[in-house]
């Protein structure tokens, strides 16, 4: 019954967050290579209108990954996270879209946060092994759909497929363990229906979509104040030493401030640390139970 309850929250939060952003709009070209420009010079608000207009995008790429299990409010948090990193490093006058760049921020968070969030046992230390464990599933579901008649797709033939060793494929299916879930699996006893058809829409039924509504009004209040919350001297540290391709050094920050290289050392570690207590305390606020276990 307390399964049931929390899966009634946490679909009623989603819906909410889904009809929320779903009020910001869509940037054209014009717009959004202006508000770059802007965020380049300084401008939060415009970095700001960056981030929610592209949140549906988030969401979408999201859904992508729903088949391990991780829970959507988490995947979707994690790509929020990846779409703020591509807005700081996003460049106008390359002449792509801001969302062709961000994806692979967005897909690069939400596949680190499936690996540590799947098994007690580390997964994908390498990028092959990261390859493998999210090209697994896809390529087999591709051999058993294009076989013939009920012939099972062995190792051998996910391996040639892959490009990779049976061995590799066998040791990865076995720390895998079974929890991946095709969305395009059938349902039920006459296969009519798939698990996509039951994914959660706009229109969720109303006892799901009034359920903790406070849930989804602070995941939505808190992404779009996290980057606030720092002092204008303890972002330009963060964004210049952590999120910037090619940080300044200590040297040059203390310079810039005017105070040696040792202040501008201390400065970074306390920046740094309010930052991890502000992303804590988000944790906390959108996930308590989640929090508490990580303390």
């Amino acid at each position: 019954m307390q399964a049931s309850t929390e899966q009634s929250s946490n679909s009623g939060s989603l819906a909410m967050y889904l009809s929320e952003i779903n009020h910001y709009a869509l940037l054209t070209v014009e717009e959004e290579q202006e508000l770059a420009r802007r965020f380049i010079k300084g401008d939060l608000a415009a970095g700001h209108r960056l981030v929610t207009s592209n949140l549906r995008f988030v969401v979408k790429v999201a859904y992508e990954y729903r088949s391990y299990g991780i829970k959507m409010s988490d995947l979707i948090q994690e790509g929020n996270i990846g779409l703020m990193k591509a807005v700081q490093k996003f460049d106008p006058d390359k002449g792509i879209r801001l969302i062709s760049y961000a994806v692979w921020w967005i897909r690069a968070y939400i596949q680190n946060y499936i690996l540590k969030s799947w098994s007690l046992v580390k997964l994908g230390t390498t990028q092959a092994q990261r390859k493998l464990f999210f090209s697994l599933a896809r390529t087999r579901r591709e051999l058993e759909k294009f076989g013939s008649g009920d012939a099972v797709v062995n190792v051998d033939d996910i391996a040639r497929r892959l490009h990779v060793k049976p061995g590799e494929v066998r040791e990865m299916e076995q720390r895998m363990g079974g929890r991946d879930l095709s969305l395009d699996a059938p349902m039920g006893e006459d296969g009519g229906n798939s698990h996509v058809d039951f994914v959660v829409s706009a229109s969720a039924p109303q006892d799901d979509e009034f359920a903790d509504k406070e849930e989804a009004g602070l995941i939505n209040a808190r992404v779009r104040t996290a980057l606030m919350r720092l002092d204008p001297r303890e972002r330009f540290i963060i964004e210049q030493r952590v999120m910037n391709e090619r940080p300044m050094t200590l040297k040059e920050l203390g310079e810039h401030f005017g105070f040696s290289r040792e202040r501008a050392r201390q400065l970074e570690i306390r920046a740094k640390d309010k930052l991890k207590s502000e992303l804590a305390a988000l944790m906390a606020e959108v996930d308590p139970e989640a929090a508490a276990m990580q303390q």
